[in-house]
């Protein structure tokens, strides 16, 4: 059985920062891109970061300079820090997994999900 656990969110003041973790089991991490996603209230999932089996990386253009997502293969598990974080960035955080190796941006082309992680950011 696959499963993805993340931890790491929470209530965090305008400009602060914080980094989430993401625990892959039951499937082959080392071969599978992973990504992160965010859901607002009333809005749909959207892409945010995403890193290929051999460590390429691809951003949203509104938290490019700001996150980095990263990868320990040893560990199984998949990181994400945001640092300057906005009251914009306040959602649920999911992190995916993709049976290939490179990066989608689109959430229909992930199989394995998490259950989501809240990031809240007060102005």
């Amino acid at each position: 059985q696959v499963q993805l656990v993340e931890s790491g969110g929470g209530l965090v003041q305008a400009g602060g920062s914080l980094r989430l973790s993401c625990v892959v089991s039951g499937r082959t991490f080392s071969d599978s891109a992973m990504g992160w996603f965010r859901q607002a209230p009333g809005k749909e999932r959207e892409f945010v970061a995403g890193i290929s089996w051999n460590g390429d990386t691809y951003y949203a253009d509104s938290v490019k300079g700001r996150f980095t997502i990263s990868r320990d293969n040893a560990k199984i598990t998949a990181f994400l820090q945001m640092n300057s974080l906005k009251p914009e960035d306040t959602a649920v955080y999911y992190c995916a997994a993709r049976n290939f190796g490179l990066v989608s941006r689109l959430v229909g082309d992930y199989r394995n999900w998490g259950q989501g992680t809240q990031v809240t950011v007060s102005s």
